[in-house]
């Protein structure tokens, strides 16, 4: 059998990135023209997936040349051929099993013709769609999903921050002195990631500290307050100091429900309300296991206030601290008043160029790669960005714990002077909370 594969894509593969034709080496891809018509139905709408099915689309017309039906047309050198797979017949095979000629099941009957017409060569279907891989195992078709931006090791998604033991009480004491810190090469041999937060323990003392890596030194972590919230642990003390690092552009909090991510990163801006000209909060609109709320009454910004509501919720828990007569309230309120405090959908944020601002985006697991890139590249001057997420709690059905953009981004900044990231692990909302996060 030779060494090339033919590729056989679903629409999903298509919706998640739309450059994935580029991404299968120089072995040959096969759309089935069900895939189209399906794509057809996207692409009216303001939603990534409707831009990918029109950014495909273009790509598609690019490439186009009077053999894409045929014998396929050439993608590129040192890439394989493109071909379009019009379905003559409907294999017994796939009727036998699934007679309703769905769009899934015409993909799978695609798929089987590609593979009776090229005998020789291994022929494999792309889904993102578990079910539709389950239904293709089922009649003896190959498939995988696509891979090309997943993260194989999401161990730092559940461990805590490192602690390093047996280190001289003497170096502690010279990082507790020290105002900039001590270089690393005193503490330890073993490289640090930059901006990597840890504890130091000696047998009688402990110090919360901080690899900055554009001084290659190690600086203690102060425990401080943010606009009214005081950190609990010390995975939030770590969160304050990145927050508070203006040199620090690009900010991940990961971690569990309860544990403070959202809440955090807005008291994180607040505190620094007069560095920049604007405070955004932003998050996608995806509902409880992507059950949709129907249509809803009012404005844009009436018809998006239930999918805000836990952005107002951490805005109301920051308020409770301050009385109505104290200066930090009327400043919230102020801001605003004034539109320097915004809270609005992500799917906004595409073409604007922000700068200035401190841009918080929650629920970051519901994005994908390319739409964490598409947000990241908005940032002008002076942008600092927050993700927050949990990568337990994905709503989008094309999306896990490897796929996400959270995840992606995090595997792909570590070790950038401008990145930071904390995996907060101790839930602090409630007792009822964390116990339901560790039982449930």
């Amino acid at each position: 059998m030779s060494a090339k594969k033919n590729f056989v894509l679903d629409t999903n593969v298509i919706l998640h990135d739309y450059k994935c034709l580029f991404n299968f080496q120089d072995n040959d891809i096969f759309i089935p023209i069900v895939v189209l018509e399906e794509l057809d139905k996207f692409k009216k709408g303001n939603d990534q997936i409707n831009f990918n099915a029109r950014e495909f689309v273009r790509e598609l017309d690019e490439i186009t040349d009077n053999h894409l039906f045929t014998e396929g047309a050439l993608l590129g050198p040192d890439l394989g051929r493109l071909s379009i797979v019009v379905n003559s017949t409907y294999p017994e095979k796939v009727k036998s099993v699934f007679p309703e000629k769905k769009p899934d099941h015409l993909i799978l009957a695609a798929t089987l013709i590609v593979r009776e017409n090229h005998p020789g060569k291994k022929t494999i279907l792309v889904t993102k769609d578990i079910n539709l891989r389950m239904k293709a195992r089922a009649i003896g078709i190959e498939t995988e999903d696509y891979i090309n931006d997943k993260v194989k090791n999401i161990d730092i998604f559940e461990s805590e921050h490192r602690v390093l033991d047996n280190v001289s009480p003497e170096i502690i004491d010279a990082i507790y002195k020290s105002k900039d810190g001590i270089p690393a090469t005193e503490i330890s041999n073993e490289p640090f990631k930059s901006n990597e937060c840890f504890v130091l323990e000696s047998g009688t003392s402990s110090v919360l500290a901080r690899y900055v890596s554009e001084s290659g030194k190690v600086r203690k972590v102060v425990k401080e307050k943010n606009f009214g919230i005081e950190p609990r642990n010390a995975e939030q003390t770590f969160a304050f100091d990145l927050l508070n690092d203006p040199e620090v552009k690009l900010l991940a909090l990961t971690g569990k429900a309860g544990t403070g991510k959202t809440l955090l990163a807005l008291a994180g801006a607040l505190r620094q309300n007069k560095l920049y000209k604007q405070i955004l909060l932003a998050r996608p609109i995806v509902a409880l296991a992507n059950k949709d709320l129907g249509y809803l009454p009012g404005d844009e910004k009436q018809k998006i206030a239930p999918y805000m509501q836990p952005l107002f919720d951490n805005l109301n828990v920051i308020k409770h601290q301050f009385s109505l007569e104290s200066s930090d309230y009327r400043v919230l309120q102020d801001m605003q008043e004034k539109g320097t405090l915004v809270i609005e959908a992500l799917a906004y944020i595409r073409g604007r160029s922000l700068s200035e601002t401190f841009c918080i985006i929650d629920e970051a697991q519901n994005l994908t790669p390319h739409e964490i890139k598409t947000i990241i590249t908005r940032a002008g001057e002076g942008t600092k960005m927050v993700f927050t997420g949990d990568i337990q709690q994905i709503d989008s059905p094309y999306l896990d714990s490897q796929s996400n953009g959270l995840v992606y981004m995090i595997d792909k900044m570590q070790g950038q002077t401008l990145f930071g990231h904390v995996n907060l692990i101790k839930g602090e909302r409630s007792r009822l909370s964390e116990l339901a996060s560790n039982l449930l």
